[in-house]
Order: structure tokens, then sequence, then C-alpha cells
């Protein structure tokens, strides 16, 4: 298990982490989730011992890291830009570790070429350890970044936005691929993200963080269903929230509603709300096709744009006229309220 308690980070006046614990159990697969300058890197960073917390403690099986240098802590480390040596083959670069570690580094040949063409087969590159990084393509150099991880046998991974630079189609491949090497492996993996649709696939627990600070700690259903606060369903990108002024009649809630925007139906203008349903009036907009959904637009009177989402293979979306009021009405029971109405002017 890995604990992490009370860590603190500072630059200069910026707080970057603010008093953060967690716990990781044996063997989790964790998503830690965020916007950019959130604290997820460096609290990677600081697991990792490349940087030192200003404050708190962090235990690996109860034995205390912080001290430990960055070689003694059996923690790896995969970077977004793959940090690999342009002038080495596949095999030498996954290799580099187990020969020039500090510690108990591996000289025989026979045991070195065991070792990587065994997570060169993992990572599925068996055939290609002859091969110059140049030679590679993005999701390949993925895979040998984290197979020269892999390959030292460390009891935790550090992932620091490992798919950001890989196109959509190679970031579906490699999330498959690496929820089945943590599989095989059973080792704790820690990913960080900007992404929320990669953090939820990813995480066994999803970790929102923001300005240095833990919102939510929770199994991925959980944080897309139930965000823990206002923050939190923003950040996730899935949400419409809504205040006092933008709710007709007697439905307004004292606080700002949240609602997914796939559990939005549109009805004609002059739809009247019946318990348990909140309604408001908006107009129509535009709206925009993404393959097996289509999200539109309308905008209520105060100017804010609401987002519907309608996916293609569950029901048939509306035929809707731009310029054109329309009701947009909602099971009451589904929304959440936070805070102050004040917050989403």
């Amino acid at each position: 298990m890995l604990e992490i308690r009370g860590v603190r980070k500072s630059y200069g006046a910026k707080r970057a982490l603010d008093d953060v614990s967690l716990s990781v159990r044996p063997g989790e697969y964790l998503s830690l989730l965020g916007p950019s300058g959130s604290g997820k890197s460096t609290l990677l960073r600081i697991i990792a011992g490349f940087e030192r917390a200003d404050a708190g403690e962090i235990y690996l099986d109860g034995k205390p890291l912080t001290a430990k240098p960055v070689h003694e802590r059996g923690v790896g480390f995969v970077s977004q830009g793959f940090a690999l040596f342009p002038h080495l083959t596949v095999f030498d670069n996954v290799a580099f570790g187990l020969r020039f570690r500090q510690r108990n580094p591996v000289g025989a040949p026979a045991e070195v070429k065991r070792r990587v063409d065994e997570m060169l087969e993992l990572v599925g590159l068996g055939e290609l350890g002859g091969r110059q990084i140049a030679q590679l393509s993005g999701g390949q150099k993925q895979r040998v970044a984290l197979a020269r991880t892999l390959v030292v046998d460390p009891h935790i991974c550090l992932l620091d936005e490992p798919l950001g630079a890989l196109d959509a189609n190679l970031r579906r491949r490699m999330t498959i691929e690496l929820r089945r090497i943590h599989q095989r492996l059973g080792i704790i993996f820690i990913h960080v993200t900007g992404n929320e649709i990669e953090a939820l696939a990813m995480g066994e627990r999803v970790v929102v963080l923001d300005q240095g600070r833990v919102l939510q700690t929770d199994a991925p259903d959980t944080v897309y269903n139930r965000p823990a606060s206002l923050q939190v369903a923003r950040f996730l990108n899935r949400y419409n929230t809504f205040d006092q002024r933008d709710l007709d009649g007697a439905a307004a809630a004292d606080g700002v509603s949240c609602i997914r925007r796939d559990l939005i139906e549109v009805r004609e203008a002059g739809y009247r709300a019946a318990a348990p349903e909140t309604l408001t009036t908006a107009t129509f907009v535009t709206a925009e096709y993404s393959g097996s959904i289509i999200v539109y637009f309308f905008s209520l009177p105060s100017g804010k744009v609401v987002e519907v989402e309608y996916h293609l293979s569950h029901k048939r979306p509306a035929e809707l006229r731009e310029g054109s009021a329309y009701a947009l009405v909602w099971r009451t029971d589904q929304a959440m309220v936070f805070g102050s109405p004040k917050i989403a002017a």
C-alpha cells in the first residue's frame, strides 16, 4: 500500500500541493485527474523522488519513502515525452536500466536478454528489439518507455500523461494495453491525465485535483454520476449548471442545479412540467454531429449556453428549428444542487 499523508509543496508564493493525503491499495490502478496547474504531476514527481515535499510523508508498505533517493524507492516513471535514447535500439533502451542502475545492476548478457525479451513480449514488441527509435510509431515508443520502466520490477509505476502525445485511435488502443499489462503485473499504477474520459476509463478509482487540493476520490461511476462539488461537475465537462434565474417557476432550486447533458429531454415550447420534472426555456442555436452522438446547443435568456446530448443508438433525435424556443426538461431527482446561485453567475 502507498500512503500519502499531508503533502505540501510550494513554488515561491504559489501552493502546488495543499495538504494532500491519499491511500493507494496494493495492485490498484489509480487515475489522477485535474486541469493544468492542479498539482497532479508535482505529486507524481514527489512520489518518484524527483522533487522534495515541503511537508508531509509518503509510505510504501508501511516504510517511509520521503528520505530515500530515487534509485532506492522501487518507483518507475513514464513521462509524456517518453525520454528514449535515439541512438540506442529498442532492446538497448529497455536494457539500459538493468545494466546501469546504481544498485544491483544486471551484467550477465543472458539474464539481460531474458528479462528484456520477456518485457518486450509483454508490451507487444517482441519482434522489434533490433529497431531504431526513429523507426517506431508514437504508440510503439510509448510501449518501449513502459517496458524500460517495468523491466526493473518497480513496486509502483507512475504514468505522467502517458497517452497525451498519441492520436485518438492510438490512445484508445493503449488504454486497453495498459489495463492488460497492469492486470498481468499486479503492481500499483498511478496515471496522471487532464482528460476526464481517459481518467474514468483507466482508473479503478479517480482522484480529482484542483489548485493543489483533492476534491474527490471515488470509483469512476461515482465521480461521473455523483460529483462531490460544483467544481468537479464542471471539470467533468458533462454537466449543465443552472441557478434560480435560469429555471422556470416553482422548479427553481436554492443553489446551483447540475444536470448531465444526456439526461435532458427537448420538448416543444409551452410544455408544462409535471412533478417530478424541472424545466427551462431556451432557444435552439445549432447542433454538432460526432459519430454516434449529436450535441444540441441552446441559449438561455441570460446568454448561458446549454448542451443536450443525444445518443443515436438509444433514441431518435428531434428535428429542431434554429432560432426557435424549446422546453428543456429533466427529472428533478436526477439533478444535484450545490452551494449558492452566485457561483454560476
